[in-house]
């Protein structure tokens, strides 16, 4: 079905965890799917940030053992293409259901100038009146990136 409408899905996180039946799988639908051009599907399973970015050392460490890599090469974009999101934006508006106001090790990296909302309502509440409401919460907010507000001094 995804494939049959043009959906490419992708499978972030550790899958060792998984059963190697499972793991083939993943990997044969994301292989499918992969020239898609419609919508992209990420599924986070086993995904944490604090593994993602550790992931992304390890594999960053092995490519500098194997003489691939010199350490002097690791920049910001270096490290994000070895995180699982590499090729995919940053996401811009991340919203939080159920109360909690935390991000709960998701999307660490990729985060970082994310605009946070945040709801107390369970997620399977969670109707078309909240993300419009969250929508326009992100609308008034100025977007800056690190930098010092346009109102400041």
């Amino acid at each position: 079905q995804l494939h049959k409408n043009n959906v490419r899905l992708r499978f972030i996180g550790n899958r060792s965890g998984f059963s190697e039946k499972l793991q083939v799988n993943m990997g044969e639908v994301e292989e499918l799917t992969k020239n898609n051009t419609g919508t992209t599907v990420i599924v986070a399973a086993d995904y944490g940030g604090r593994w993602d970015i550790t992931n992304a050392a390890k594999n960053i460490a092995r490519d500098i053992e194997q003489g691939r890599l010199a350490s002097a090469e690791i920049d910001l974009e270096l490290m994000q293409g070895y995180m699982g999101t590499d090729g995919y934006p940053d996401p811009d508006l991340c919203i939080r259901t159920g109360g909690e106001h935390r991000v709960s090790n998701f999307l660490l990296w990729q985060a970082a100038y994310s605009e946070l909302v945040f709801f107390d309502v369970l997620w399977p509440d969670f109707d078309r009146s909240f993300l419009e409401k969250a929508v326009a919460i992100y609308s008034e907010r100025e977007r800056r990136f690190g930098a010092v507000s346009k109102g400041s001094a």
